[in-house]
């Protein structure tokens, strides 16, 4: 929880606050004082956050993502170390934050400072920068969970084709990098088709039409076509991945923006095998989403990270990307500059 504070501007920091007073809903930019800081046992200078569709949910009247007000948005998070009570971490050591309750009940990225309890930060991997993180993110935290479940599924690059969908977001724009820099043939689907060569450009081989893969079909089966598939959709798409994985095939699936529900029958599970992993990257273990760092860091790190996926934009800026994010009027990662 934040407070409003206009009484100590020379000591404040800038913050994007959204608050709600009955039917009263406002979002904008404002100045805290450090005291509004929340408890926790580490205080970060931020430097770079990023948007994630979560985030332009936040900004929104009626969203129910919030869960107290009022509420600095902004689920990710990279920057120094200004104070820390727990000894894993030092004033001045490049840190993230990502997920937990940061931006929805917890005051989050889109301000100049943050405070946070110590069992959510993870130490930037040697070579990876704060902007780099910010450029990755939750969504390609998303993203390598979902590479990684994959391959431990059986989907190797010698299996044969995978494919990406939403693949101009933020998910699906890095998943696709890094799938194609681990060897993996990848093919990518967007409602976008203005975006074809920025998909090939990442490494994709093939696009698709949103229509295409979530067409209607009656059929409980289709043609094997893919070996694995990353899903940030949802919905008919998914069902449609259902229809067309081949023989032990598995589909990682980590959004709904194509809707929460789909129609499907137990034969591609029975008959071929397949597997639908559930992608979860809020609450991912610490421990894990440290080592999971220590990869984007080295083999999983996309190729192009900067030059091919990041749009960059400061606090004043924010609301017209949070308004634009969320009519899917954005593509790949959009970094915010504090």
């Amino acid at each position: 929880m934040v407070r409003l504070s206009h009484r100590e501007p020379a000591m404040g920091y800038r913050a994007f606050l959204v608050e709600k007073n009955g039917d009263q809903f406002h979002a904008g930019l404002t100045t805290l004082a450090e005291r509004d800081l929340p408890a926790g046992e580490v205080t970060i200078r931020v430097e770079w956050s990023s948007v994630n569709y979560k985030d332009g949910l936040a900004a929104t009247p009626g969203n129910r993502v919030v869960r107290s007000y009022p509420m600095v948005p902004g689920v990710d998070l990279a920057g120094t170390v200004v104070d820390s009570k727990d000894g894993r971490f030092s004033p001045g050591q490049p840190v993230t934050v990502t997920g937990y309750d940061v931006g929805v009940a917890h005051p989050g990225g889109f301000a100049e400072l943050a405070r946070v309890p110590a069992d959510w930060v993870c130490a930037l991997p040697e070579g990876l920068t704060t902007k780099e993180a910010m450029a990755i993110g939750t969504a390609g935290l998303t993203s390598a969970i979902s590479v990684e479940a994959l391959a431990q599924h059986g989907v190797t690059p010698g299996r044969g084709p995978v494919i990406v969908t939403g693949a101009t977001g933020g998910v699906g724009s890095t998943a696709v990098s890094m799938l194609a820099g681990l060897g993996y043939t990848v093919a990518g689907s967007t409602g976008k088709a203005s975006e074809a060569q920025f998909l090939r450009d990442l490494g994709a081989s093939e696009v698709l039409t949103r229509e295409e893969v979530s067409a209607e079909s009656d059929r409980p089966m289709e043609t094997q076509r893919w070996a694995g598939a990353v899903d940030a959709v949802g919905g008919s798409t998914t069902a449609y991945l259902i229809r067309t994985m081949m023989q032990g095939g598995s589909i990682a699936l980590s959004g709904n923006t194509g809707g929460a529900a789909f129609s499907t029958t137990v034969f591609p599970f029975i008959l071929r095998g397949i597997n639908l992993l559930g992608i979860e990257s809020v609450m991912y273990p610490i421990e894990q989403r440290r080592r999971i760092w220590q990869r984007i860091a080295t083999d999983l790190r996309p190729a192009g990270l900067m030059d091919q996926i990041a749009v960059e934009t400061d606090l004043d800026g924010l609301p017209d990307i949070l308004a634009k994010i969320v009519k899917g009027q954005t593509r790949g990662r959009v970094l915010v500059r504090l």
